[in-house]
């Protein structure tokens, strides 16, 4: 369930503008991750009804849920991150708590934030490598590979913009 973050919480101005932006942004990409993994779900009992009742080869429904699932969970973090829905250890900032606590959390948001913008660099020029270079699978199916890459680059992206908009919220 969604953590309550109502606009009375939410500061306004410019700042206000751009954490409902990437709140709306979040909440977006999880309902394309949601698609995306009904998709992958649906995909697999496809394929196990061609391999199991119609005794039939499958070549393309394992990749394909390979990356509407892995897409679905890159794109669907930003949300989880919004909500509060990651793992966090917070066992000693919550024991010291006071401004000591608040500065260990923020350093903690920082070092996420330091994180996702590595992966969301790295991602793109991956993306763009494989956009290039005409990367392929090279699987039986063989599909052109930036289009299963490019929800990893989105996903860690949005993530980093979200980790912004929860350091400027104070939810760190």
């Amino acid at each position: 369930m969604e953590h309550s973050r109502t606009d009375a919480t939410t500061p306004g101005g410019l700042v206000g503008g751009y954490i409902r932006l990437m709140d709306k942004l979040s909440r977006l990409t999880a309902y394309l991750a949601a698609a995306l993994f009904i998709a992958g779900v649906i995909v697999v009992c496809q394929m196990v009804f061609v391999r199991y009742v119609l005794g039939m080869s499958s070549s393309w429904q394992t990749e394909f849920t390979i990356f509407s699932v892995t897409g679905a969970m890159l794109l669907g973090s930003p949300y989880v991150l919004m909500t509060g829905g990651h793992v966090s250890i917070t066992l000693l900032p919550d024991a010291i708590g006071g401004v000591i606590g608040t500065v260990m959390r923020l350093v903690a948001a920082l070092f996420g934030l330091g994180f996702c913008l590595a992966l969301a660099y790295a991602s793109w020029i991956y993306v763009l490598e494989a956009w290039h270079g005409g990367w392929t699978t090279g699987t039986v199916w063989n599909p052109v590979l930036w289009p299963a890459l490019l929800p990893m680059a989105v996903g860690a992206t949005l993530l980093t913009l979200q980790y912004v908009a929860e350091i400027l919220r104070g939810g760190n």
